[in-house]
């Protein structure tokens, strides 16, 4: 598929405003890729379909992870977790991308791991600061972004982590385990 026959699929499986997202969440991972060093087509491609199953039921998306042998314990967990998983599972099948550093950047923009990759760092950083994002402290993750990848999305965590204990929600171990990670490179690199 052409870069322009899956920008139309992916908008076709979403609302207006959610495509606008996706659109500022592309223009920013190009931006992030550009300042640190990551490959700027990598990110936009990710950065398309990160977000490509969102919008279909939530049945949809738990039968994707169930019947492709994707983590069962994502299903113990928010269901705002699963598109991610399912949409890299879905790029691959339905738009055939088989790139691991763009399928992985799909399949952790949500959660984060331990030892994520620059292109990991560049998309899920750009879904949390992405022009059209507005709540509490994306100025500031926007500010450290300037300078550290690191440092903003370890914000960005933070806040994830906060509103999920406000809520009483369980908290994904891999969003735990992304945020020490990037607190040991920061660590590292300061030693």
């Amino acid at each position: 598929m052409t870069r322009e026959e899956i920008i139309e699929s992916v908008r076709s499986q979403m609302p207006e405003k959610r495509w606008a997202h996706v659109q500022g969440v592309m223009a920013t991972s190009v931006i992030l890729a550009e300042r640190f060093g990551a490959d700027p087509v990598k990110a936009e491609l990710a950065a398309i379909l990160h977000d490509v199953c969102k919008f279909w039921r939530v049945d949809e998306q738990a039968k994707v992870i169930r019947d492709n042998g994707l983590p069962a314990d994502l299903l113990d967990y928010d269901k705002e977790l699963w598109h991610a998983h399912a949409g890299a599972w879905i790029a691959t099948e339905r738009y055939g991308v088989t790139d691991e550093e763009v399928l992985d950047a799909i399949r952790y923009h949500t959660s984060g791991r331990r030892r994520m990759t620059l292109l990991d760092k560049v998309v899920c950083l750009a879904d949390y600061m992405e022009p059209g994002r507005d709540f509490p402290g994306v100025n500031n993750i926007r500010e450290k972004a300037e300078h550290s990848l690191e440092r903003a999305l370890i914000e960005g965590f933070d806040g994830t982590i906060r509103f999920l204990l406000e809520k009483g929600k369980r908290i994904y171990p891999l969003t735990l385990e992304a945020r020490n990670g990037l607190i040991e490179e920061l660590e590292a690199q300061e030693a």
